[in-house]
Order: C-alpha cells, then structure tokens, then sequence
C-alpha cells in the first residue's frame, strides 16, 4: 500500500514536471502542429481531403510517454476548425501494468461531425472511453484513407512513434483546453 503510494506521488510528480518542460506558446504549438499536419499529408494518401471534410480536428505533435510499471503521458496541440487554431489542449493519461522506457508520438483526432465537435468543446476535460469514444484508424506510410469505410464520429490517427514502448491506445486519456490565446 506504502509503496503503491510512492509510486503514484512519484508519477504525479512526473508528470507535472515534464507538463511544464513541454509548456509551448501558442506560437510555437501552431509551428509544431503544421509540421505534424504536412507529415501527415505527405505519408498518408487522402489525409488533406479528409481533414477539410472534418468539422474539425486537434492535433498534438508531441505526446510523451514515460514508464517504470507505472507510466505517464502528456503533450500540447491545437484544435483546428476550417484549417484555424481555435483553442489549445493538452493530453494527459497514465498506465499500470508491464512498461518500461519513454516513447514519443504524434495525434491527430477528427471529429466528422458538428455534434461530436461540439461534445469535445463543451466539455470541461474530455476523456476517451468516458466523454467519447475514438476509433483508431491504422494506417501505414503510403496508403490512402478510405473514407468510405469510415463511419465513428471521432477517429483517431497515432502515428511517428518513436521509442521502446508500443502501445496504440488513446483509452483513459484526457483532454484539457488550455487558457492561451491564438496568435
């Protein structure tokens, strides 16, 4: 129980220490997201035509993911509607279970449709697998997104991992909207 404890206080502590060191301005989250979004386009066929058909979609170029048994993930991106930052999140989850190592990824979340869009706005702290559900889509480098077979209201895409873990999994995670103002 001592130990279980520790091992919680010493993750939270962790995790809001690399929360700060990943601390973007919103000029430098902007940055970090069209870069995320133009190696998104180029490796994945149909990804342009998909995002301007979303009613919106938030992207974290970075999540970070640290692990000892107990692990810890956070990052900060930016919600886009009609190709505009809008509002700035932050994604925080954490794991129990066999881990051990840090990895580094890329997201992109679509909302298809205003109602889910507007779910995600709405809520205080978004969280997958309670608030909403996000369907991953697995699509390797050089294949096309068949939007035809694509029927969830919000999907997701975990892609540039990078790292000793593997997990694609966006359940448990946590998305909070942060106070900073698009430049």
């Amino acid at each position: 129980m001592k130990a279980t404890f520790l091992y919680s206080l010493g993750l939270a502590g962790a995790l809001a220490l690399s929360a700060t060191a990943l601390a973007w301005s919103p000029g430098k989250i902007d940055s970090e997201v069209n870069e995320t979004l133009q190696v998104f386009k180029q490796d994945v066929n149909g990804a342009e035509l998909f995002l301007n058909q979303a009613a919106g979609y938030v992207v974290f170029p970075r999540v970070i993911k640290v692990g000892i048994g107990l692990g810890a993930e956070t990052g900060e991106g930016a919600l886009r509607v009609g190709g505009k930052t809008v509002d700035y999140y932050r994604t925080t989850a954490g794991s129990i279970g066999l881990q051990l190592g840090a990895q580094a990824k890329s997201i992109v979340i679509a909302f298809l449709t205003p109602e889910a869009l507007a779910k995600f706005r709405g809520s205080s702290g978004w969280k997958v697998g309670v608030d909403g559900s996000v369907a991953l889509i697995d699509i390797g480098v050089g294949k096309t997104i068949d939007t035809d077979n694509i029927k969830d209201p919000v999907v997701g895409f975990i892609f540039g991992s990078k790292g000793l873990m593997y997990n694609l999994t966006l359940e448990g995670s946590k998305f909070t909207k942060l106070d900073k103002e698009a430049e």
